[in-house]
């Protein structure tokens, strides 16, 4: 089978975009190309998930390269659209082309290739995991392009840090009345206010960055002279580290509930997400693929590590277990204008870099 183009793969995959759990097309291609290489195939891992696993002729560890595969969905002019705007085919395409090149190279252990469902669902890791993919894994590598705000063209980092993060919902109840009778009720909309301004005085150690910052209101009467007794605020709630961010949920939680007792409403606070992981990386697997940037690219192209206040459910692997080594680079394709932008577009010729990496960091284990 000849060396795939991470080119051609990424021509290919661009035009089929599809949401998280729906990558039907995209699975689908994928699978059929590992197949081909002589991979032993698993479909509708978790879903829409797909794994491909080649074994070498000594032991040795188990090695995962994963890539997420879903598109963003948009709504342009009316119009309901999946777009790549966050790079996931680039993804896919620079673990395939590894893959392609490593599939007669491995000499021990195990390589398992993984194409991940709905990483922008952030449910897609935990589905994987429950499928059981992640159980024999003792390595995982994971990579993302970065927007031209975090790398220039043709540097790559080492890592990405990426913090933990959550929606954290509040719902206040009160007690209706009609408006010329307040004292009658309890104004959750009143209440509400007071515990957003609340969360602002939250404080935890500053030497962590974190950020706790309400993103909806919505709540009010049947009409426009009654004293509401319901609302419900939502709050982007971020932090660098797992620990701090379990203070600073505990935090919020109380500072919500008690200021509506102040009140006289009642606060249920809740996560109906969960809580990404923030990245525990592992220290010399991550200095293992700054010796293989250096070694594709040279050292004037490694770049620095990069602390990343987005989210990111690869981390769930390591959170889930512990003794697994993980390792997360940053590819610089010059993106632009940014992630998530439906107009993001970037350059396919950084993309090679990321395909000899993944290349050199793995026959380092396993060839």
């Amino acid at each position: 089978m000849a060396i795939l183009n991470v080119k051609d793969i990424f021509h290919d995959l661009h035009q089929i975009p599809e949401i998280g759990f729906q990558e039907f097309k995209t699975s689908a291609y994928l699978a059929d190309k590992l197949r081909e290489l002589g991979y032993k195939v698993t479909t509708n891992v978790g879903g829409t998930g797909v794994v491909g696993v080649v074994k070498g002729a000594e032991p040795g560890p188990v090695m995962l390269l994963r890539a997420d595969m879903d598109a963003l969905p948009f709504v342009i002019n009316g119009e309901h659209k999946a777009i790549h705007a966050c790079g996931h085919d680039a993804h896919c395409s620079m673990v395939l082309a590894a893959a392609s090149n490593l599939k007669d190279k491995i000499k021990k252990g195990t390589l398992k290739i993984l194409f991940q469902q709905g990483e922008e669902t952030l449910k897609g890791a935990l589905a994987v995991i429950d499928a059981g993919v992640l159980e024999d894994v003792d390595i995982a590598v994971g990579l993302h392009i970065r927007p031209v705000q975090d790398l220039p063209f043709g540097k790559l980092s080492p890592a990405v840090r990426h913090a933990s993060s959550t929606f954290a919902k509040v719902k206040i109840t009160g007690q209706s009345c009609h408006g010329s009778r307040p004292h009658l009720g309890v104004n959750a909309v009143e209440a509400a206010a007071a515990v957003i301004n609340a969360a602002s005085g939250v404080r935890i150690n500053p030497v962590i960055s974190w950020s706790c910052k309400a993103t909806a209101v919505n709540g009010g009467g049947n009409a426009y002279n009654i004293i509401p007794d319901h609302a419900e605020i939502t709050f982007d709630v971020r932090c660098q580290e797992n620990e701090g961010m379990t203070e600073l949920l505990g935090k919020l939680q109380k500072a919500a509930e008690n200021v509506a007792a102040a009140y006289g409403a009642t606060a249920e606070f809740s996560l109906p997400g969960g809580v990404i992981p923030a990245a525990v990386l592992d220290k010399e697997l991550t200095a293992e693929v700054a010796e293989c940037i250096k070694e594709v690219v040279g050292e004037e192209n490694l770049g620095e590590e990069l602390v990343n206040p987005g989210g990111e459910d690869f981390h769930y692997f390591a959170k889930t277990y512990p003794k697994l080594k993980s390792a997360y680079f940053g590819v610089g394709v010059a993106a632009e204008p940014g992630l998530h932008d439906p107009n993001m577009h970037f350059n396919i010729d950084g993309l090679q870099a990321g395909v000899e990496v993944l290349e050199k960091i793995t026959l380092k284990k396993l060839g």
